[in-house]
């Protein structure tokens, strides 16, 4: 087993099957393209049993995701994909950098969701760009992003769903694609859905549970998460 890839809160590492990953997740949170860090005792585990719930929850409703099974406390087994370096957002409540740019009040309810895409790259800072600097780029091709954006729509409405049972508000939220090993012709949900990629709001008092918590120092990190997944468990065994 070699490592692939470390990013800021997971690592990859091959495994014996050549298309298949083992996908492990730090205990590290960042903020602010990592100029903030701190590590925290079981912020791994917490978001990979969030992970494997939602993943279960997404390829029930025919989402195509890189879940392939559950590994052990804080790793996953995973499909191997070619990530395409674009994040998807998908914006349902105002908050974070949508109140800078719009000056719409936090927590200002969207009359429909608003997707919007990131370049990944550190060292740009990760901009947002458009369908044509997509196309400039050579990141994706047209009907890639159609599937894309048809995708995150479709998980944004079963996530809103069940995080309503749940007592959460889905405010946005982060996803990233990859086209899957070998052909490369299939694209599929890739990444991780936690708190560290969703704002999730108590929807009764709008108290935050996610990575916000560490962001604007509202309270311990492990606490939220900890409510979120307790919430995400009582939701899917009702």
């Amino acid at each position: 087993m070699s490592l692939v890839y470390e990013g800021k809160a997971k690592r990859l590492f091959t495994t014996e099957d050549p298309n298949e990953l083992l996908m492990e997740f730090k205990d590290d949170a960042t903020a602010f393209n990592g100029a903030k860090k701190e590590s925290f005792a079981q912020k791994g585990a917490l978001n990979k049993r969030l992970s494997l719930h939602l993943y279960e929850l997404l390829e029930r409703d025919s989402v195509a995701t890189h879940f392939v099974r559950d590994d052990t406390e804080n790793t996953l087994i995973v499909k191997r994909v070619e990530i395409i370096p674009i994040e998807v957002v998908i914006r349902n409540v105002v908050a974070g950098s949508l109140v800078k740019r719009t000056g719409l009040a936090e927590g200002h309810k969207l009359r429909q969701p608003i997707i919007e895409c990131y370049y990944k790259s550190d060292e740009l800072g990760d901009p947002m760009i458009n369908d044509e600097h997509i196309r400039e780029l050579a990141l994706a091709r047209g009907d890639e992003m159609e599937k894309i954006k048809r995708a995150a729509l479709k998980i944004n409405r079963t996530l809103t769903n069940f995080f309503a049972k749940a007592g959460l508000t889905l405010v946005d939220f982060k996803l990233e694609f990859g086209r899957l090993y070998p052909n490369r012709h299939n694209i599929v949900l890739a990444d991780e859905i936690s708190p560290d990629t969703c704002r999730l709001w108590d929807t009764e008092t709008g108290k935050k549970l996610d990575k916000d918590r560490f962001r604007q120092d509202l309270g311990d990190l492990v606490e939220g998460y900890s409510e979120v997944l307790t919430r995400v468990e009582n939701a899917l065994a009702s």
